[in-house]
This record gives C-alpha cells, structure tokens and sequence, in this order.
C-alpha cells in the first residue's frame, strides 16, 4: 500500500488497517509486539498508533500553567511511548509509511468511548487493546477501556491482548 492511498477513505475499506490503541503500560507493550509478531510479515497492512490523553476539565488543576505543565509531560512521555512502539512495527518489517502514530488530547467521558469513535473515522477493520489486568471489582467501580472497546465497536474485529 502506498503512502499517497492510505488517506483514501474508500481504500481503506479494501486495505487491513488496524488501530492500535496504547499508552505507556506494559500492556501496551505487550499488545505492540503482539501485532508485531503476528501480522509482521503482512505487505498490506497499516497501522495507526493512537493515544488519548483526556483533557481534565477546567477545575482538575489550579491554574493553567499547571495543566499546560501536566499535558507537556504526558505529551512527551506518550510521544517516546509511541516512538518506541514504532521501532518495534520497524523491526517486525513493517514500512514506514505503513505505520502512523496519532496522539489526540481530547474531551471524553471515556478512553474506551474515544478509541471507538476514533475507529469509526479511520474506518479501521481490527481494533488492538492492551487488557490492564484489573480485577472484577475495580472494573465494576471504574469501568474498563477494553471491555468498553469490545462491547461497543461496529464494523471490526477487536483483540485484547493480555
């Protein structure tokens, strides 16, 4: 697949695009070498990267420096993150024009409700989730961003990689 034909929506329809969804866990870690070994030796296929940071609302911190400060950090934490899960799709043999990295700072009511609503633009046939190994309390209290991925995703496959 071209470079000039993965921004053609209609395309994409035909073409494995898969949404990878990760933060700076070893889940993460681990869901990234999972695609890698197992579609690394695929010439079709493009992944995306994603990363969302949820913007806190406007009462979380003190001043604005204070929440420019935090979404520096976790911008950059995130953006070495990627960078280093990019390497590793690199390593398996993907191209790099087969792989896209995309960190989106947004409002959310949930991580799991961003990573559907950004698979339905990109119009992605696999959606890959790292599993946090939560208990089933705390997922109770808490919710889970996989479990929110799989029940609500349209139109694709979804992975959970534990």
């Amino acid at each position: 697949m071209g470079e000039q034909t993965f921004t053609d929506l209609e395309r994409r329809d035909t073409e494995r695009h898969l949404l990878v969804a990760v933060d700076e866990s070893k889940n993460s870690k681990r869901a990234v070498m999972y695609v890698a070994d197992f579609f690394g030796s695929f010439k079709d296929i493009f992944i995306t990267l994603l990363s969302i940071i949820p913007d806190p609302s406007e009462d979380y911190f003190a001043t604005d420096e204070e929440k420019t400060k935090w979404l520096d950090e976790k911008k950059q934490v995130l953006e070495e993150s990627l960078a280093g899960y990019k390497e590793i799709l690199l390593g398996a043999g993907f191209k790099e024009n087969q792989v896209m990295i995309l960190l989106s700072v947004r409002q959310c009511t949930s991580i799991g409700d961003a990573i559907v609503e950004e698979q339905d633009k990109q119009r992605c046939c696999i959606v890959v989730v790292g599993r946090r190994g939560i208990s089933h309390n705390e997922e109770f209290i808490f919710g889970s961003t996989s479990s929110k991925v799989l029940h609500h995703a349209k139109n694709c496959a979804v992975m959970v990689v534990e």
